[in-house]
């Protein structure tokens, strides 16, 4: 690690005494917390300063994996029919806090229904999914709507026009639809796959699959935990991961599922679509794997085209940036490896910033963001040549940061200065809002200072609590 001296911006700072015991947090997570030895989790470092190492060198393959256990047992359920969830009043007050410059914590939303696990923004609107199995929306950090299902932890939330998709705990992804007349009534739409496609495979013994002894399921159905969803809107395609280890693909026109595709040896963790129609997948086994879309016979056919990593470290999350054209992959050892498209998916480098596992990943502009269960969150900024610099540690949280979705603020940004809002979700139950410039003000530490207002029901009240 580096110590140079530069723009960096910490935001309040804090010091780790020891590691906490998160496992219990984390028991239906697979292979998480498989850290390397080399890691020291005891020791906060000193310098704000955290840069890649630009090694040009493929990471050191390994032939050992990782195995995720018996942590999630899958639950059946029954297709339920939409269920509005009733709003409940804002439980603890969130806070609203200065913008430093450039960087800062501008809000804060606190529920106690349930640890947050999955996030979407979409222009102003933001939804969240948590383990209360609750989705709700957002438009100005004031609570639009709510909608759940009757079952199954929301793991993954990605959203296409009026639609939204989710993926669940008990292996369904459910489809909800935005009201064309009142934007904040949300209705199910359908589940993936369709009871009528369910009903039409089930005649046929060939569409049946073992996944144990004496125990098949149909191929077009996740018999685990839909644990990510990406979208291709340009091919009108949705890819779903589960931990059951595979990945499948969906057709959006008519919800159909074209593929199921036996992807890993273990859980999938992340699944990204992007760059020139690649299609990229991370597992619990350590392995990051690029598979591409190519016509066979009268159709088209996923085949795996490269292995980009294998690892005895779990990996956790991928993300892709298109500007950029960079993969970038968490892992829980707290590195984050990153691959250059242009340079044909060389290893670029890896970014070493967290002192545990790295739980989430995005994207924008040229700033990727990092969260980790150390529950901090690295920003950092791609330069020219491939070197990324650490311009901030947003902290703040109290438990493991589990999702990251950002959105460009257009209302401040400039072509000179980007300036984005990126909101992150934790297991303490909240979710927070930040400023975030692509340009760090001149090297100065700024702790955390609170306004004289607090929220209650949606509203900024003025004066002492």
């Amino acid at each position: 690690m580096r110590k140079d001296k530069g723009g960096t911006m910490v935001m309040e700072q804090t010091r780790l005494r020891s590691r906490p015991n998160l496992g219990t947090l984390f028991q239906s997570e697979p292979s998480l917390f498989a850290l390397n030895n080399n890691v020291d989790v005891g020791v906060e470092d000193e310098s704000p300063y955290r840069k890649s190492s630009a090694s040009l060198a493929s990471p050191m393959h390994s032939n050992s994996t990782t195995t995720s256990g018996e942590g999630s047992p899958y639950v059946m359920s029954p297709f339920n029919e939409a269920s509005p969830c009733n709003k409940s009043p804002w439980i603890t007050p969130s806070t609203i806090e200065t913008d430093f410059g450039q960087n800062g914590l501008i809000g804060s939303i606190v529920r106690k229904e349930g640890h947050i696990y999955s996030l979407a923004a979409f222009g102003d609107l933001l939804y969240t999914g948590s383990d209360s199995k609750n989705i709700r929306a957002w438009k100005n950090l004031k609570e639009l709507s709510g909608f759940k299902a009757k079952s199954g932890l929301v793991k993954a939330i990605v959203i296409l026009g009026d639609r939204i998709f989710t993926g669940h705990q008990d292996g369904k992804i459910r489809v909800w639809k935005v009201s064309s007349t009142d934007p904040s009534v949300h209705k199910r739409f359908s589940s993936l796959p369709t009871f009528k496609d369910l009903i039409k495979s089930s005649v046929k013994p060939n569409n049946y699959v073992e996944i144990r002894r004496n125990r098949s399921v149909l191929r077009i159905k996740h018999f685990d935990a839909v644990s990510c969803l990406s979208l291709n809107e340009e091919l009108g395609l949705l890819y779903s991961g589960s931990w059951d280890k595979t990945m499948k693909v969906w057709r959006l026109a008519n919800s159909k599922c074209l593929e199921s595709i036996d992807a890993h040896d273990d859980a999938i963790n992340s699944v990204v679509a992007g760059l020139d129609g690649l299609v990229f997948t991370g597992s619990a086994d350590g392995t990051v794997k690029v598979w591409k879309r190519e016509l066979q016979g009268k159709g088209t056919k996923h085949f795996l085209v490269q292995l980009l990593l294998k690892q005895g470290n779990a990996v956790t999350s991928l993300a892709v940036n298109k500007e950029s054209a960079v993969l970038y992959c968490g892992s829980s050892d707290g590195l984050v490896n990153f691959w250059e498209c242009e340079k044909h998916l060389s290893h670029g480098g890896v970014l070493r910033g967290h002192k545990m596992a790295v739980l989430c990943l995005a994207t924008s502009g040229n700033l990727v963001f990092s969260g980790s269960a150390d529950k901090s969150i690295c920003v950092w900024r791609r330069e020219e040549g491939g070197i990324h610099t650490c311009l901030s540690v947003l902290t703040g949280h109290t438990g493991p940061i589990k999702c990251l979705a950002v959105e460009e603020d257009h209302q401040t940004s400039s072509k000179a200065n980007r300036k984005f809002i990126v909101y992150s979700g934790s297991l303490d139950k909240s979710v927070k809002v930040w400023r975030v410039s692509q340009y760090a003000p001149e090297l100065k530490e700024v702790k955390q200072a609170y306004l004289n207002s607090y929220t209650v029901n949606g509203d900024t009240v003025k004066g002492k609590r």
